[in-house]
């Protein structure tokens, strides 16, 4: 059997072969409530086959949401559509995985399809938060600098949306501490400018996430798998870079997490990315070399490239994203590329 279809356990979750479903915001939501669009969307990728599905950048607070369409999950009415989302993954033989997520200074933009723009306050638009008075692009507002009491709410926030996530039947929680978000933004020492015991040296730029991570845990069985996803690398002078994501890693894993999801960017509006197949792949080799199991993503469009990846003991976990929007089925043509069975939904044996 192919490494990509070897299942994988961590704590009491199995998924049944190494292909992720990264998250990816559909934009499609009202009030942070989930609709048929997303039961369709992701139902559609479990029957796929993919082992894990992770459903989109959740915000754990209203203000916390890159636009109004995002998903929310800062309220228990938001639980109900959660559950009927997750007992479909997994009544498809997928695992149901979530990611919590609050956008930081990067939040009250409308969606890409009107511009993507930072909303005015008198059009839709909300105060953003910050670990500083610093936006994340020219003509943005200035957000408002997180005090003591933000922080401490930001946490409870975190600790909260889990526990709503266990109540809706989530087997994994992904942290989103990447692409510009709260959570990397106090990491980035370019965009933290702090004075306090949450900026400055590396120790403190890390603490808010290493808390956030210990809140969640507070509450999300030990059994169950809590992944990170960060930004390995600015890919800007002065900013964070790939050895502090290794440091970070072995703290993340001392703090209860699994696993670290390597992606990079988005903390800088213009910052160069070279972006070319498989282009963040060195970064979860580098990363998983501390002892931490890795999750691979950016790029990455066939079998065989996502099999030698795993093969070569770069990653654990394989996520695709744009690929798995142009190919739901993209597993079961992955397995026989690879010369491996893959169940298939029932009702689509007449297809094989």
């Amino acid at each position: 059997m192919s490494r990509l279809f070897t299942p994988l356990s961590i704590g009491k979750v199995t998924l049944r072969n190494r292909i992720a479903m990264s998250p990816m915001c559909q934009y499609s939501a009202k009030n942070g409530f989930t609709n048929d669009w997303h039961m369709v969307h992701y139902g559609s990728r479990a029957a796929g086959g993919a082992g894990l599905i992770i459903i989109e950048a959740s915000a754990v607070m209203p203000e916390g949401r890159i636009t109004p369409g995002d998903i929310g999950i800062w309220s228990d009415d938001h639980i109900e559509g959660f559950a009927k989302i997750a007992s479909f993954i997994a009544g498809q033989g997928s695992v149901a995985g979530i990611q919590l997520a609050h956008a930081g200074r990067k939040a009250s933009c409308a969606i890409p399809t009107a511009g993507g723009r930072q909303l005015d306050l008198n059009n839709g638009g909300w105060i953003t938060h910050a670990p500083s008075e610093i936006p994340f692009q020219p003509g943005d507002r200035i957000p408002q600098q997180l005090g003591r009491d933000g922080i401490e709410k930001v946490k409870a926030a975190f600790r909260n949306a889990a526990v709503r996530a266990a109540e809706a039947g989530f087997s994994i929680i992904e942290i989103h501490s990447a692409h510009g978000y709260l959570l990397q933004e106090f990491l980035s020492p370019l965009s933290n400018h702090r004075d306090d015991e949450y900026g400055g040296s590396f120790e403190n730029r890390t603490r808010l996430l290493l808390e956030v991570v210990s809140a969640v845990r507070s509450v999300w069985t030990s059994e169950n798998p809590l992944f990170v996803r960060i930004s390995c690398t600015e890919w800007t002078d002065g900013g964070w870079t790939p050895e502090e994501s290794v440091r970070l890693a072995k703290l993340l894993k001392t703090a209860g997490a699994d696993l670290v999801d390597c992606s990079s960017g988005g903390n800088i509006y213009n910052a160069v990315v070279p972006a070319v197949p498989g282009y963040q792949v060195v970064f979860a080799e580098s990363v998983r070399k501390s002892g931490i199991l890795t999750s691979a993503v950016g790029l990455i469009t066939s079998a065989t490239q996502a099999e030698s990846i795993l093969q070569e003991e770069k990653a654990d976990l394989i996520l695709l994203g744009r690929e798995l929007l142009r190919n739901p089925y993209f597993p079961i043509r992955a397995a026989a590329e690879l010369g491996d069975e893959i169940n298939r939904p029932f009702q689509y044996l007449r297809a094989k």
